[in-house]
């Protein structure tokens, strides 16, 4: 019998579907969700390894899981509520014992948690920025401990959610103003983290354990930004400036790297993404400090996976460069998956 795939997204509503009511002065609530033809190309993808059933990731998923108990879950579902979100698909799969592609729900919830995973990196060697977080207002003036610049981020988001260009504080009362605009419009603790001034890349890696391995770097050029942006991959960046129409020329993979940077920032990425317990793959976002040495930013464990090549996405980017089309990706995560289960 062909393998049975279940694919679990979530797709982003259009304009007229979404509901009211954001205090957010930009709505980026589903800015992590993916578009139909996001979907549709990884289904396309999974096709060519199995029979793919669409088990969409809403209130219907755990009885449509239950009921259909496909062979593995191909995840690529972000979830939209709690610090925890990213984890309750994998989690629901493991009640019903159903296996599922990617990272288990500890490792996600680390991931989006940035202060849980710094301590996780700082324990396991690997460096990062120093930050400190701001739990609500009684505590606001603890943000001041961080010299500027300063980056100040939502605690528990990704894809460069609640980072736009105001993220990047050049004074005092401007980490204090984006800390309350922070626990005001994302009601969470805001992180208040050294800026660093040097190149910023990103590191897709596949694989597990001691097998798993980096793609060829990508390196974030500022430099493609509008006239008089900050250099930082914001979000204005990542989902303002850069449309299909007019795609920003931000990204270089590979990277123009000496061979010793390369390698350390390389090693760098594998390490934050073992030090997690990230499975099957992942794109960690790494940048250069004062002395030009690489510090993990980030890491996001669900990467986004666009398949339009004229669209600025850096997992199918990286893949690209390394001889590996759209299709290939895909099914090479899931081997990485079907692997660990010991399927055939």
């Amino acid at each position: 019998m062909p393998l049975r795939i279940g694919l679990a997204y979530n797709e982003k509503p259009s304009a007229e579907d979404e509901p009211p009511g954001s205090p957010r002065p930009i709505d980026d609530r589903f800015a992590e969700w993916d578009d139909p033809s996001t979907i549709a190309a990884v289904e396309a993808a999974l096709a060519g390894a199995g029979d793919v059933i669409r088990l969409e990731a809403d209130e219907s998923f755990p009885a449509l899981l239950r009921d259909t108990r496909p062979d593995i879950v191909f995840n690529i579902a972000e979830g939209l509520h709690g610090p925890n979100r990213e984890a309750h698909i994998p989690a629901i799969c493991e009640f019903f014992d159903v296996p599922y592609t990617g990272s288990d729900p500890l490792a996600l919830c680390l991931s989006l948690d940035k202060r849980r995973a710094k301590e996780v990196w700082a324990a396991a060697g690997v460096p990062t920025p120093d930050g400190i977080v701001v739990s609500g207002p009684a505590d606001r003036s603890h943000a001041l401990s961080v010299p500027v610049p300063a980056m100040v981020k939502p605690l528990f988001e990704g894809s460069s959610k609640g980072i736009p260009e105001a993220a990047l504080c050049a004074s005092a009362d401007d980490v204090l103003a984006r800390v309350d605009a922070v626990l005001a419009e994302y009601r969470q603790p805001a992180l208040v983290e050294e800026f660093l001034p040097g190149r910023e890349f990103t590191v897709a890696v596949i694989g597990n354990g001691a097998a798993a391995r980096a793609l060829p770097v990508v390196e974030i050029r500022f430099d493609a930004l509008p006239a008089g942006s900050k250099p930082i991959y914001g979000y204005e960046a990542k989902w303002i400036w850069d449309t299909p129409e007019q795609p920003l020329q931000i990204f270089r993979c590979p990277a123009e790297l000496d061979p010793a940077l390369q390698e350390e920032i390389t090693r760098t990425a594998l390490g934050a993404f073992r030090a997690l317990g990230c499975r099957d793959w992942g794109r960690v976002d790494v940048r250069l400090d004062g002395r030009g040495r690489p510090r993990v930013l980030e890491i996001n464990p669900l990467p986004g996976v666009l398949p339009d090549p004229e669209q600025n996405s850096c997992f199918p980017k990286a893949a690209r460069a390394a001889g590996m089309p759209y299709d290939d990706l895909i099914r090479t995560v899931l081997r990485a998956g079907l692997e660990r289960y010991g399927i055939a």
